[in-house]
């Protein structure tokens, strides 16, 4: 993946993050509406879990793209905001936490005092754990990582958990589940405005600077 530093690139790749996501649901949909009586159960069974695909895999990449560009703006740990700082010394202080060793623990302790003027470097690979099980509690722990406010979120939680992940999950461990496929229809259309306000909100995010601690 090639880095992302500047705005432009950043709106270019969240652009296609969302594009082609949004071109396959559509068509889950009209597979789902145009498949016959017999067969249009199966294909609502066979859509959801891609449908659950796309909300993990998009909340996954776009945070990660975000993180990617605040990563290369050149700023020190100091200039940014504590949750991104997390990403640079999370494991120095794991470190102090967890060392029963005084060498150790001192000279993590000189890490944090001394190397926050150093310009940041954010660990990004992996640091964006969906666990494969995109729950809203998992899902708000992620946005609130970056930043971003889950308040616009928060009257959804039900649909993520219930209609989505739940059924999601009853359908991959061969259950057999029964979704009407209107209920489809609108439960793919929750997840897209999902997916659209989050989008929208890591572009104002980095429109107003939000990942610095001035700002």
């Amino acid at each position: 993946m090639s880095k992302i530093r500047t705005l432009d690139q950043l709106q270019t790749t969240l652009d296609g993050e969302f594009s082609w996501r949004l071109k396959e649901i559509a068509n889950l949909k009209i597979v789902v509406r145009s498949s016959d009586k017999l067969s249009k159960s199966t294909a609502v069974r066979a859509a959801i879990p891609l449908l659950y695909g796309h909300w993990e895999g998009f909340i996954k990449n776009s945070s990660t793209h975000y993180l990617d560009y605040v990563n290369g703006q050149s700023l020190t740990y100091r200039e940014l905001k504590s949750c991104f700082i997390v990403f640079g010394v999370k494991r120095k202080i794991n470190d102090l936490v967890s060392s029963k060793n005084s060498s150790v623990s001192i000279a993590t302790l000189e890490f944090l005092r001394d190397e926050l003027d150093e310009r940041a470097k954010l660990k990004i690979e992996s640091a964006i754990r969906t666990e494969f099980n995109l729950s809203s509690k998992v899902f708000a722990n992620i946005a609130e990582s970056i930043g971003i406010s889950t308040q616009g979120y928060e009257s959804r939680y039900h649909l993520i958990d219930e209609s989505l992940l739940k059924r999601r999950n009853y359908i991959a461990h061969g259950e057999y589940l029964d979704v009407d496929s209107e209920g489809f229809r609108e439960l793919a259309d929750e997840i897209l405005y999902l997916l659209r306000s989050y989008k929208t909100d890591i572009e104002n995010a980095v429109s107003l600077k939000e990942y610095k601690l001035s700002a």
